[in-house]
């Protein structure tokens, strides 16, 4: 059987509740395929995945779903489609399209949520998913940036408030306070600092955002135990 590896290290009753989680991923590139990869192969039953992006030949060298093959397709239809080519007994819903404070709260609602993973790379966006998630008692885990950074180690997840070194992360703390929401945020930061470039378009290699989404993944699975 596919869990049977799985069931050595986790109860089966444990699996059963992990394996019915909801999970929403928003962003399926370099950090959320890797996230819903882990999600998949652990079993996790009902996966909604956003994203708008097709596959670019940029894509190659970071992010799991994407193939020489598959270039200029469409990313959320490929990330299902091999998550299916691995696990056929899961539910994948996909949402082809660029969340914005006019659409996000009408789309979220939809479905209902157990967490909601924050793979995209726009501070508004992250903002709003913040929101929605005080809002309706959702868990959230923000990946903040994993590009212009090479060691993976130097990864963390704590809350919004504890980071630094993470220029993302500091706008998103004062947009937070801002806005008046919780700083208590649970997300995914890097203490290295990022290496500088003469381009606003971060440089990368798989390393860290594979190891970021992974961890994501990690994360919710080991919360669940604990409970």
């Amino acid at each position: 059987m596919i869990d049977d590896r799985i069931l050595k290290i986790i109860p089966k009753e444990k699996l059963d509740v992990i394996q019915n989680l909801k999970v929403l991923i928003v962003g399926v590139g370099g950090v959320g395929g890797y996230a819903l990869e882990s999600l998949v192969r652990t079993g996790i039953k009902n996966i909604t995945i956003i994203d708008k992006d097709k596959i670019d030949e940029s894509n190659l060298n970071r992010q799991i779903i994407a193939l020489k093959s598959n270039i200029n397709k469409s990313k959320v239809e490929e990330a299902k489609k091999r998550a299916l080519d691995i696990r056929n007994d899961i539910n994948i819903n996909t949402y082809e399209l660029f969340l914005d404070k006019n659409n996000l709260v009408s789309t979220l609602d939809e479905n209902k949520y157990d967490y909601i993973i924050d793979a995209c790379d726009n501070v508004t966006v992250k903002l709003e998913l913040i929101k929605y998630a005080q809002e309706n008692n959702i868990e959230l885990i923000s990946s903040l940036g994993t590009g212009n950074r090479l060691n993976p180690e130097e990864l963390k997840i704590t809350t919004l408030d504890k980071t630094y070194n993470d220029p993302l992360g500091k706008v998103l703390r004062k947009l937070v306070k801002d806005n008046n929401l919780n700083k208590k945020v649970t997300v995914l930061w890097s203490k290295e600092i990022p290496i500088k470039t003469l381009d606003r378009t971060p440089g990368s290699l798989m390393f860290v955002p594979a190891s970021a989404g992974i961890l994501i993944a990690s994360y919710i699975i080991r919360k669940e135990l604990n409970k």
